[in-house]
């Protein structure tokens, strides 16, 4: 099994920057892709980004382009989310997940979740 264990959130101003971290623990060497989603009340879950563990190629949702960069630290078994330039439509619950394929941007495909952050950001 993997756990996914996210930090980071909190309530921020319009322009303000946060850094989301999602630590994994347990059988992290069948992690392959890891991804982060948004689900802001009343809406569906989201994809926001992704890095593939190996490679470090990205991906990332068109609105979050320039503004939210992901990386990993695969010493520390750890992705990261810089969020710059936060804007009142990112408020959400952040979540992490991790698959043992390459990454999509469908939910469902994702083995592994974590419990989730929440992101308020005040205008």
């Amino acid at each position: 099994q993997v756990q996914l264990v996210e930090s980071g959130g909190g309530l921020v101003q319009a322009g303000g920057s946060l850094r989301l971290s999602c630590a994994a623990s347990g059988r992290t060497f069948v992690i392959y892709g890891v991804a982060w989603f948004r689900q802001a009340p009343g809406k569906e879950r989201e994809f926001v980004a992704a890095i593939n563990r190996s490679s470090g190629n990205t991906y990332y949702l068109d609105p979050v382009k320039g503004r939210f960069t992901i990386s990993r630290d695969n010493a520390k078994n750890t992705v990261y989310l810089q969020m710059n330039s936060l804007k009142p439509e990112d408020t959400a619950v952040y979540y992490c997940a991790a698959r043992q394929l390459g990454v999509v941007t469908v939910a469902s495909t994702y083995d592994y979740w974590g419990q989730g952050t929440q992101v308020t950001v005040s205008s």
